[in-house]
């Protein structure tokens, strides 16, 4: 899981510098942004849970 948000992130981020680059039309382009940015989000809430501790183990 860890290793799968770590490459949603990157992939958010493509999502995101592809759109702003390629897309000439602003609606369009803001709908990619937007995806990219809740991909993004979707990485990164499964890196801090495959971080997270489990309630019976100790560090």
């Amino acid at each position: 899981m860890k290793l799968l948000g770590f490459l949603l992130l990157l992939a958010g981020w493509a999502i995101t510098l592809t759109a702003i680059a390629l897309l000439p039309a602003a609606g369009a382009r803001a709908g990619f942004v937007l995806a990219g940015i809740a991909v993004e989000i979707l990485g990164f809430v499964l890196v801090v849970r495959a971080h997270l501790l489990s309630p019976g183990e100790l560090r």
